[in-house]
């Protein structure tokens, strides 16, 4: 044998083992996430004006937990609103109180704390809960249209069209569909290398912050998140848009001003919660993770992440009479029961 085909095998067996050696690391899971845990800079760059966002946040998140949990009691104690509409904004309350739990406690501690790192896998489960209950407040929102359209549209056939047992299945189908479209997104996200860096430019895990931290090409991975986010706004909305010009139509045709009214007024609180929940959730959702601004994205997360949820139980107090009247007599039996006894 020659000294030029020994070299020729051997150079051949060294290309072939660096190629062996190659395809190990791409396969191998151990190297798929070297990042163990996060960092989240949130407000970081604010400095002394944290701690008057902490007790600022802190007031909201006490205000939206007992909106929301007055809304619920409210609905369960006052037998004049065990009615579908008061149904899902029940479920909607519950829905939005679990959507906060998952994010703000996690922002407040990170406002008084220096260190601010959370563990791949809390990461991965603090994005799946938030889309989940994102996405089902979006099927939410679109089934209280329908629930408006039946009721003002199709009156006489609103008591077989949402009797209990649709209005049960409607809502599990919202769940079902937002925690499916969550599963998915947080699969494309977190199926990714991570390898460094480790600073998510946000106060929580949110999608585009993190995909951006990933070490390989995610063109792929971001257009199915893209498109599962029209999916997941759009159709909703669009339902909702269809009921509403059918509601409108509808309502024209009331040849009584004061009817009209009513009408109008049954649909607002609705409608002011559906405005400001798809305004803010598109404008950072439905655009490709490419665009994200971190500092014009953290202002509008925080109005549908905070404000929404604190609007949901502010508006149906405030604009609601039928819930105005039961809360003052839940308020006003509790108040009267120690004398009771």
């Amino acid at each position: 044998m020659s000294t030029g085909s020994s070299c020729s095998q051997i150079i051949d067996c060294v290309t072939d083992y660096d190629a062996l050696v190659n395809l190990w690391d791409h396969v191998n899971p151990s190297n798929f996430s070297s990042v163990t845990e996060f960092l989240l800079l949130g407000f970081s760059s604010l400095g002394k004006i944290q701690l008057i966002l902490f007790a600022l946040f802190l007031c909201l998140y006490m205000l939206i937990l007992s909106g929301n949990i007055t809304i619920v009691t409210v609905i369960r104690q006052d037998r004049s609103l065990h009615i579908p509409m008061y149904f899902f904004l029940g479920v909607l309350s519950v829905s939005e109180t679990c959507y906060t739990l998952v994010i703000l406690p996690k922002m407040l501690i990170n406002l008084l704390s220096l260190l601010r790192t959370i563990s791949f896998t809390n990461c991965a489960i603090q994005m799946f809960f938030f889309l989940g209950f994102a996405v089902t407040n979006c099927m939410l929102l679109g089934v209280m249209g329908y629930d408006r359209y039946v009721a003002i549209c199709h009156p006489l056939r609103y008591p077989v069209l949402m009797r209990w047992q649709v209005c049960g299945l409607l809502a599990a189908a919202c769940a079902g569909a937002g925690f499916l479209f969550s599963l998915t997104g947080s699969l494309l996200v977190f199926e990714l290398p991570f390898c460094g860096p480790n600073k998510i430019n946000h106060y929580f895990c949110d999608i585009s912050p993190v995909i951006r931290l990933a070490c390989t090409d995610t063109s792929v991975n971001e257009l199915l998140i893209f498109i599962g986010g029209v999916l997941a706004l759009m159709v909703p909305l669009t339902f909702i848009c269809i009921s509403y010009g059918f509601i409108v139509r509808t309502i024209l045709r009331i040849p009584s001003a004061e009817g009209k009214r009513k009408a109008f007024s049954t649909c607002a609180s609705h409608l002011t919660v559906v405005i400001v929940h798809y305004g803010c959730a598109s404008f950072v959702y439905l655009r490709p993770s490419a665009k994200y601004s971190s500092s014009k994205d953290r202002l509008v997360t925080v109005t549908y992440t905070v404000v929404t949820p604190l609007l949901n139980p502010m508006v149906y107090s405030f604009r609601n009479k039928d819930v105005q009247v039961a809360i003052r007599k839940v308020l006003g039996r509790v108040r009267f029961y120690p004398k009771a006894l």
